[in-house]
């Protein structure tokens, strides 16, 4: 099976690679830095040098393909969304141009709304216009990566979380590790067609206040979080340097996902994994902390 994997070493594809490689297959990884691939990878998996906003690059680079693991790579730039639909013209390019036969594309929990929910907004155009080509789609709705408190680090040094959300409202927290697994699953799996939602909840619905509890535990010091105005974040970003439109992106993915907002998908047997937030911070974040 010709399986193509974008965003390779990203916080999910450098798992979902060396799945695909355990599984016997030879996947055709999409990289802009080609040097950047593990040198252990090197004999397992063909790489292509591509940029995923680059329409033209990336049809090159899918050619002969039979499936595709697709991330709207991550902005940093002035206007998120336009760059999202940049990401979304070159997917469906490459799909139609290439007959490629099914996609599974890494979404978000809040995708469903399609709009109001910052950023969330660009992954909900790249799950309509998958839909509207007619290629048969999975699309991944994912919950909060435990990987973003590695963007929090300074604060956790510090002792204190600072977050838009209310403290005591629950959402799917999700190891990235356990996103690539049922990526790999769904991708080896010839048994699907048509389009699809599958949510990836992980393995229990938590508030900041229990997040603050588990990294209190794991860390062996008090760690605290308090809620903050919209402006104070929107603020603190402007701070780090984002770009304003870049900042109302971010902000929105919390402002978007609150008051009364409920997932589409229900946690069920097959929307739960196994990875908790506690054995991830002690296998992980301890790591970045030392």
């Amino acid at each position: 099976m010709r399986i193509a994997v974008t965003t390779p070493h990203g916080n999910v594809g450098r798992h979902l690679t060396r799945a695909l490689v355990r599984a016997g297959v030879r996947p055709r990884l999409l990289m802009r830095q080609p040097d950047r691939l593990p040198a252990d990878l090197r004999d397992f998996v063909e790489v292509v040098q591509a940029d995923s906003w680059d329409t033209e690059l990336v049809v090159a680079a899918t050619r002969e393909v039979e499936a595709i693991y697709w991330v709207d790579p991550t902005s940093a730039g002035a206007d998120p969304l336009a760059d999202h639909a940049r990401a979304t013209e070159a997917v469906t390019a490459a799909v139609t141009r290439n007959n490629i036969g099914r996609v599974v594309f890494q979404s978000s929990v809040g995708a469903e709304k399609r709009h109001g929910a910052g950023e969330i907004d660009g992954l909900a155009g790249t799950e309509v216009a998958l839909d509207e080509i007619g290629v048969d789609v999975t699309h991944l709705r994912c919950g909060y990566f435990f990987t973003n408190l590695l963007l929090e680090i300074d604060a956790l040094r510090a002792g204190t979380l600072q977050v838009a959300l209310p403290l005591d409202a629950p959402m799917s927290w999700v190891a990235p590790r356990d996103i690539a697994e049922v990526a790999a699953t769904v991708l080896l799996n010839p048994a699907w067609s048509g389009r699809h939602v599958r949510a990836v909840h992980g393995p229990a619905d938590l508030t900041w206040n229990d997040v603050a509890a588990i990294l209190s535990i794991e860390l062996g010091r008090p760690i605290t979080v308090e809620q903050i105005s919209d402006q104070a974040m929107y603020d603190q970003y402007i701070k780090a340097g984002m770009p304003p439109k870049l900042a109302e992106a971010f902000l929105g993915m919390s402002t978007g996902l609150r008051d009364g907002f409920v997932p589409e998908q229900d946690r069920t047997a097959a929307t739960t994994t196994p990875t908790t937030l506690s054995s991830w911070v002690h296998d992980e974040l301890t790591k970045s902390l030392t």
